[in-house]
């Protein structure tokens, strides 16, 4: 009997063009997203983070959850990282939400 192995990655929306690791997965390896859409991996990438489903290019949006979380502030090819070294959201800056109180 063959052995399912968990996928690794996930496609959240079929309109992403990020794909989320469900497991780390390193430089060199070959996956099918679908039976028509394969992905090779460029970087080692981490669990929980993105790769590019697609090319993207500096300034285009990134779409997670059918929905755009920021944009791309270098190009990427296909299958490769992307996290905050190359997006930025466009909502909030990363890693700038200190605590504030204002004194009276």
């Amino acid at each position: 009997m063959k052995r399912l192995q968990a996928a690794p990655v996930l496609l959240l929306h079929p309109t992403d063009n990020v794909l989320v690791c469900c497991r780390a997965v390193r430089a060199g390896e070959r996956f099918d997203i679908s039976p028509d859409e394969a992905l090779h991996v460029l970087q080692d990438t981490e669990l929980g983070h993105k790769l590019a489903r697609r090319a993207l290019a500096a300034g285009e949006k990134v779409i997670k959850y059918g929905a755009p979380i920021g944009s791309m502030t270098a190009a990427v090819q296909a299958g490769g990282w992307i996290h905050l070294h190359n997006m930025k959201s466009d909502y909030i800056g990363a890693h700038t939400r200190a605590a504030r109180v204002d004194a009276t």
